[in-house]
């Protein structure tokens, strides 16, 4: 484990402290935890960039040609006037 001094607002720290206290952890335990999701989020984001990078339309086509073109089971069916073509044209007019 390696020591990080860090200067934080007055304000700050004791929000952090309440907030931490009332998570029932120590303030270390919460800047810890909000760090390794902050650079989960990050990496997450740099992984899915280069799997987009690698991605070819083709090949996506391709694929989405062996699906077989038939009606979707009621349960995944799209409620009316709730897809993106029907909530875009209403946000334009």
């Amino acid at each position: 484990m390696s020591v990080l001094r860090v200067r934080l607002l007055e304000s700050l720290h004791r929000k952090l402290g309440e907030v931490a206290e009332k998570e029932g952890v120590s303030i270390d335990q919460l800047i810890n935890s909000a760090v390794a999701e902050k650079m989960s989020a990050l990496m997450s984001e740099e992984y899915l960039h280069a799997r987009a990078a690698r991605g070819a339309r083709g090949k996506f086509a391709a694929a989405l040609s062996k699906v077989a073109d038939v009606e979707p089971h009621t349960s995944d069916r799209l409620i009316e006037g709730n897809t993106r073509k029907a909530r875009k044209k209403a946000t334009a007019s």
